[in-house]
């Protein structure tokens, strides 16, 4: 069972803005491009593959609209961890399991308005590229019926190796333009799963070849790459 959704007011959430905006300066060379993709206002679900924990950190300093996002509940057991999250604006998340307490709690901050952040591969890359996407982000986009805004980030996969050397970490991060899934609002099983391809996909064309793991070969890829061309 999840706890309740942790939101900061908004001097806390600008003044916490601040200060990982110095960090990131020190600590990362950073790339980012994309920013006038993301909406101003109204609801959206934003997703990002997931290679370390700089890319919450990262979304947080560069994406303007307060949003809520999903952390898994093993970050609760961290002091320093669970009162970051909670400032910046969390719900939790049970891994390895149909958590219905976070899919209720998200759908209902989606449908009042509130734009929200997830990592649909659910969990951090140990391969350095794409794994397989879960259907949570596709669930929620569908049955919330908001816009997606894919965000791709690399380099972030060598911040612990550099950080123990006392080096910058060079990070790309590239905002999408916000895309829908096809109108459906109740959809299931292999449905649910050709969206969720649809979704990792649009990440994989924004990443480089190397990161893009396994949806490499997929043909919803080399479709996006060809319209791109």
């Amino acid at each position: 069972m999840t706890a309740a959704v942790h939101r900061a007011n908004t001097f806390v959430y600008e003044t916490m803005r601040m200060f990982f905006r110095i960090l990131a300066g020190i600590l990362l060379k950073q790339t980012v491009r994309g920013l006038e993709h993301i909406p101003a206002s109204g609801p959206f679900l934003m997703v990002c593959n997931h290679l370390s924990i700089v890319e919450p950190p990262l979304i947080f300093v560069h994406c303007r609209p307060q949003m809520v996002m999903f952390a898994a509940d093993k970050w609760q057991n961290n002091p320093f961890t669970r009162w970051l999250a909670e400032t910046v604006g969390v719900i939790w998340v049970a891994r390895g399991e149909a958590d219905m307490t976070a899919i209720k709690q998200s759908l209902g901050l989606l449908k009042s308005g509130q734009p929200m952040g997830l990592a649909p591969e659910g969990t951090r890359s140990k391969t350095g590229a794409l794994i397989r996407g879960k259907t949570g982000a596709a669930y929620l986009a569908d049955r919330a019926n908001v816009p997606i805004v894919p965000i791709a980030v690399w380099g972030t996969e060598k911040f612990a190796n550099n950080i123990r050397r006392l080096r910058r970490t060079p990070v790309t991060m590239v905002v999408g333009k916000p895309f829908r899934l096809p109108p459906n609002g109740r959809a299931k099983g292999e449905v649910l799963e050709e969206y969720t391809d649809i979704i990792m996909c649009h990440l994989a064309a924004m990443l480089p070849p190397e990161y893009r793991g396994v949806y490499a070969e997929h043909p919803k890829l080399a479709e996006m790459l060809k319209a791109n061309t």
